[in-house]
């Protein structure tokens, strides 16, 4: 699952140095919108002192059912827990395949790793950087060379749009997988009506601080319309609880959210749908002020995209140079990700697709993502389109 952390304060240049540096993701601007509500919802747990599993995991977990339209919204310590629950609530292990893209965080094939079963490496599309559904054949063809048990697919809504659901899921059911959607990074997201959390037998997502959707430590969630796959993750959740906590009925974890950020994440929900609007208004301003400049992200007809990332594809070796021009104007830039999980040392006896994944071996030295957050003012956000113009125009 995509990790996606904000990037240090870039100083100031000298040569401005009446203006402030730009915060690539700016958590203290929300924090100050809803600090009076923050203390209220952390004073109420110090009082109660339900620490683990109090009455906030419920109420926020009933929120977010409601908010995506999910039958069932499970709380967890973290979006790798998420996938970690999913896959162990279905036997996954050795011998087994999950098909995963090349390009995305560690965090998707690791939790695939931890259980004894393989990654299978596909190729992105271009344009979206999503899951290439036409690579899919590829990585079964890869996954039954090597003697593995193709298993499920876990497509990764990258940068905070969904991947082609349409597609990937007629697939999956003609081969006989389960699609596991990660959306750590879309969450908040439609796809032609409905929202991310709906699509695929469960999908993961993350409450990382830098999320669109974070709190202030780590945090996951799972959503499924499959009751007996929700009862059994919860019981996963609590060490294979059964009857009670000293009743043990399946090996588990320890995947529990803590109440104190369930109660943070309740007061940020209550805000979410406005910061949604706002992302999608910076958004708009970069596209607009940038499209015939450089390659800008595209999203297709019929999805929205929550917008954890605005993140620009620069051909040509010309990425370095453009975030060390930014850095030097005092615009902080991140590179989402530097090399392609076939490439990490840890997965280097994976399977790959037939055929290779070239889309995602160049993105790692073409893409470059600018500042965003739903507190990104106009003039700032001019002084960001500003540097980009200038050095590549």
């Amino acid at each position: 699952m995509a990790a996606l952390k904000p990037a240090p304060k870039a100083p100031a240049p000298a040569s401005v140095p009446s203006e402030a540096a730009i915060q690539f993701i700016d958590l203290k601007a929300q924090q100050e919108r809803i600090r009076p509500a923050l203390d209220r919802a952390i004073a109420r747990v110090l009082d109660h002192g339900q620490y683990i599993m109090g009455p906030e995991i419920g109420e926020l977990e009933k929120r977010l059912a409601a908010f995506t339209g999910a039958r069932h919204a499970i709380s967890c310590a973290s979006g790798t827990d998420a996938l970690l629950m999913i896959l162990m609530a279905k036997g996954v292990g050795p011998g087994d395949a999950v098909i995963c893209p090349a390009f995305t965080y560690t965090a998707t094939p690791e939790c695939i790793a931890l259980l004894g079963a393989t990654p299978v490496f596909a190729d992105v599309l271009a344009d979206t950087f999503n899951l290439d559904v036409d690579a899919l054949p590829g990585a079964l063809d890869a996954a039954r060379k090597a003697g593995l048990r193709p298993r499920a697919i876990m497509a990764v809504d990258l940068f905070g749009q969904p991947a082609d659901y349409d597609r990937l899921l007629p697939f999956a059911h003609e081969h006989g997988l389960f699609v596991v959607a990660d959306a750590a990074q879309s969450f908040g997201s439609t796809y032609k009506g409905r929202r991310a959390g709906t699509f695929g037998l469960a999908t993961a997502t993350s409450f990382f601080p830098a999320k669109p959707l974070g709190c202030y430590g780590d945090g996951g969630a799972i959503f499924t319309d499959d009751d007996t796959l929700a009862d059994v993750m919860k019981s996963i959740r609590l060490h294979g609880k059964g009857s009670d906590k000293y009743d043990i009925v399946r090996v588990g974890i320890n995947g529990r959210l803590d109440t104190l950020q369930a109660a943070i994440l309740l007061e940020k929900l209550a805000i979410f749908e406005d910061e949604i609007v706002a992302r999608q208004r910076v958004a708009q301003r970069y596209t607009a002020a940038l499209h015939n400049v450089i390659k800008v992200p595209e999203v297709p007809a019929g999805l929205t995209s929550v917008w954890a990332q605005y993140t620009l594809t620069v051909p040509g070796g010309k990425r370095d140079a453009l975030m060390k021009a930014l850095a030097g104007r005092g615009i902080p830039a991140m590179v989402y990700y530097p090399r392609g999980l076939h490439e990490q040392t840890a997965y280097r006896g994976c399977p790959v697709a037939t055929g290779g994944v070239p889309v995602a071996a160049r993105l790692p030295q073409d893409v470059l993502s600018l500042p965003m957050h739903p507190y990104l003012d106009e003039v700032t956000q001019g002084r960001v389109i500003a540097g980009v113009g200038e050095v590549l125009g």
